[in-house]
């Protein structure tokens, strides 16, 4: 078991845990048909994704979720706790298990995806509220927007005093922090939910520090908005700004890349990185997360990760 009695460099994430069962076409995809390809169920949920990876990177891991008493939920428990999550504070309930449904096109990227996760309504303030104790032992603590939007505000409130990180999720998740989004150590929204919490559209390098100078001036120290192909562009508070993009690269399955870079994100503010070094750790555990059919590459590590980050191309 993990030792999260003492805070420093241990994380605490908040969010949603469920089952992935990914679709992929052998060929290029057909919509409105039957396509031929490949079926894979593997554990899935931001914050659980988030936790297994910043437990693969060595960080102390304590996750704070939702399962059902049914065998998905027994399934995520058990190859969480292989992970090295320490998953004793995990609710369950009658509900059925979470389920994330996602098809992937011909590059290995979500075309589109359902999302069944009901049971997240049932990860209630209360439940957050009895493990306050817990939660406090970390330095860092995630929370993701699959919370529900009153839970979210009163954690992020009562947590202010630490080191809190966000992940938006979606673009129709994030508009649920967007009255809290000040009280944000780091964040990461991809262009559309950096617009929607903004008001700025994103055309040009000017449009990026706009809307960074907006989360700025609501109180976040680190803004990082994801780009796609086209890299990440990142601001500190302190005016340090930039981007990186990855050199030519083809994914097995982007669907657990954000989750990645989340936790690559955690590893370099654990360690005192500056926010530029930061975001290169982040892109690069991105990377190898794309590396592999699964959500989780379970080969996630710092070495392989500091061996992509020095082949990341800066954006000028």
């Amino acid at each position: 078991m993990i030792d999260l009695n003492a805070s420093l460099g241990a994380v605490a994430v908040i969010g949603g845990a469920n089952l992935d069962i990914v679709g992929s076409p052998s060929k290029i995809l057909i919509r409105g048909d039957s396509n031929i390809g490949s079926v894979k169920l593997s554990p899935g949920g931001v914050g659980r994704n988030i936790a297994e990876n910043t437990a693969l990177l060595g960080i102390p891991t304590r996750l704070f979720s939702i399962v059902g008493n049914d065998s998905f939920g027994d399934y995520l428990l058990t190859e969480a706790k292989k992970s090295g999550i320490d998953v004793d504070f995990v609710k369950r309930v009658s509900s059925p298990t979470g389920i994330y449904l996602a098809i992937l096109d011909e590059n290995k990227d979500m075309d589109l995806a359902i999302n069944a996760m009901e049971i997240m309504v049932e990860l209630d303030w209360e439940y957050i509220s009895n493990n306050k104790a817990s939660i406090e032992k970390s330095e860092i603590i995630v929370l993701d927007a699959n919370l529900k939007k009153d839970v979210l505000e009163k954690a992020t409130n009562e947590f202010r005093h630490k080191k809190l990180f966000l992940d938006t999720v979606s673009t129709a998740k994030a508009e649920s922090a967007a009255s809290i989004i000040g009280s944000f150590h780091t964040i990461k929204p991809n262009k559309i939910e950096a617009e929607t919490l903004t008001g700025i559209r994103i055309h040009s390098r000017d449009d990026l520090l706009k809307a960074a100078n907006i989360f700025h001036d609501r109180g976040v120290l680190n803004v990082c908005i994801t780009l796609g192909k086209d890299g990440v562009f990142y601001s500190a508070k302190d005016g340090e700004h930039g981007g990186y993009r990855s050199t030519e690269f083809v994914p097995l399955n982007a669907t657990g890349a954000g989750d990645a870079f989340q936790a690559g994100l955690i590893y370099g503010e654990l360690n005192g990185f500056p926010l530029k070094d930061s975001i290169r750790y982040a892109m690069g555990a991105a990377i190898v997360a794309m590396s592999s059919e699964d959500t989780i590459n379970k080969e996630m590590s710092i070495d392989k990760i500091a061996i992509i980050s020095r082949r990341l191309e800066e954006i000028k």
